[in-house]
């Protein structure tokens, strides 16, 4: 990592995680010493609604901000979400989106559309798309695919993969430990495989 502050936006729906994800992303760049700075919006989350946090760390962070086009990487546990953080990716920057598609309420009842085509439009513009979920119900539970996506993170990230299971011990219960790492492990798999 050089001296420059690195912005990852994370974004998904209420109950996929994105929070945690983010908190131990966190946690991970303090542990290296870094200048860490999170911001969340929450948005419906607890209604299935839009969640995005913001994480930047450096030697020295001034904001937690992101603008448009300013973020290095967009880590995205759904499509739909993914296609509409696409634009805080700066050029040349990362990414990662989970295959997932998720309905939305409104589209549910009718009074909203779902985008058409998401992951073919992921991929003309250059997602590397990882099957978090799959990963995830491979490794015991659907819901560590926050931890998968963040597995795909992590090889990006080139922190000592040490560090990242210090952490993920101290931030995941214990009775969930086992199936969280081997979400994770998989998901730096996964990437490695696809890149």
């Amino acid at each position: 990592m050089n001296n420059q502050a690195t912005t990852v936006l994370l974004c998904g729906v209420g109950g996929q995680g994105t929070i945690l994800a983010a908190d131990i992303l966190a946690g991970v760049c303090m542990a290296q010493g870094l200048d860490v700075k999170v911001s969340e919006i929450h948005g419906m989350a607890q209604r299935g609604g839009a969640v995005t946090t913001v994480v930047r760390f450096g030697q020295n962070v001034n904001s937690m901000a992101c603008s448009i086009a300013e973020a290095d990487f967009v880590y995205a546990l759904e499509t739909t979400e993914a296609l509409r953080n696409i634009s805080f990716l700066k050029p040349g920057g990362v990414l990662l989106v989970s295959d997932e598609t998720i309905k939305t309420l409104p589209a549910a009842i009718g009074k909203d559309v779902m985008p058409k085509n998401p992951i073919e439009r992921l991929n003309e513009s250059g997602a590397i798309i990882i099957p978090a979920k799959q990963i995830a119900v491979d490794a015991g539970t659907e819901k560590a695919s926050n931890i998968a996506l963040l597995g795909a993170l992590s090889v990006n990230l080139r922190f000592d993969e040490n560090v990242w299971i210090e952490v993920l011990n101290k931030r995941i219960p214990q009775k969930y430990l086992d199936i969280n790492l081997k979400a994770f492990n998989a998901g730096r798999e996964a990437f490695r495989q696809i890149n």
